[in-house]
């Protein structure tokens, strides 16, 4: 991971999507800092596109695509974007291989097995408004359990036929064959009706459940948090911010927009 201050000026050029995680990216301790939301309407307003991609609920992701400025957002690993069209109405789009309704006894039987299995972790406080998977709290709340504490949920949730993913706070699971990468670029091309953007997109991340990004976008940048999962992670992001969290975040994106001679 080089320090963003390195990324060269044609790349930073290039950039038109901002995409970025939302917990423990443009977060610290749990809230949005105003240089983090400053960061994104400044983006806004200059034209780029920002699109938060998290393992959010539903719930959150319908709140963030009326209220922030973004043009999207992906949520619960990549089952959904929310976002508004030209009209300004909010539109919902579905990953294809989300899991029918009855998959929620699934999910229910993956529950209880965590819960028995590694005491002491619980369900998220947002469970009641997510549609398509299950997360399990290991660090939002007290008590907040080791990062081995999250791996032996994942596994718990994998030797059921589930996908389960470790963010800095949840292990997200559910069954069907999307993550965050296959639904931004599904949205991307058939929504948006982008077919060139690989080198368009820079990606903010902080944890393991990002690594699908990391590993197949050019540039990615992740705050300063992200070291102690950097022995846990096989794909790294290209840049590293100074700062953690949402600080992080927006010193990145000031270093983004001078190197784009935009700042």
């Amino acid at each position: 991971m080089k320090p963003i201050a390195e990324i060269p000026e044609a790349e930073a050029a290039r950039i038109r999507y901002v995409l970025t995680d939302i917990d423990d990216t443009i977060t610290n301790g749990g809230k949005l800092p105003a240089e983090a939301y400053s960061a994104m309407w400044k983006l806004h307003e200059l034209g780029y596109r920002v699109i938060p991609v998290t393992g959010r609920s539903c719930g959150w992701c319908d709140l963030i695509a009326r209220e922030w400025p973004a043009h999207a957002v992906v949520g619960e690993n990549g089952a959904v974007v929310y976002y508004l069209d030209e009209t300004g109405h909010l539109q919902v789009f579905t990953h294809p291989s989300v899991a029918s309704p009855e998959v929620h006894g699934k999910l229910q039987a993956v529950r209880e097995a965590c819960l028995k299995a590694v005491p002491g972790c619980r369900v998220a406080k947002d469970q009641f408004s997510r549609m398509y998977d299950l997360a399990i709290d290991f660090a939002e709340e007290e008590p907040v359990l080791p990062l081995s504490a999250a791996e032996e949920i994942r596994a718990v949730c994998e030797s059921m036929g589930a996908h389960a993913k470790v963010s800095s706070i949840h292990v997200n699971a559910w069954f069907g064959n999307y993550d965050k990468l296959t639904m931004t670029e599904l949205f991307l091309r058939e929504v948006l009706h982008e077919t060139d953007f690989l080198h368009d997109v820079i990606f903010f991340g902080d944890s393991p459940n990002d690594e699908p990004m990391f590993a197949h976008f050019p540039v990615t940048c992740g705050v300063a948090n992200i070291r102690p999962f950097a022995d846990r992670m096989a794909h790294l992001p290209a840049y590293v911010a100074p700062l953690e969290g949402g600080f992080g975040f927006a010193a990145a994106v000031d270093v983004l927009l001078r190197k784009a001679g935009r700042a």
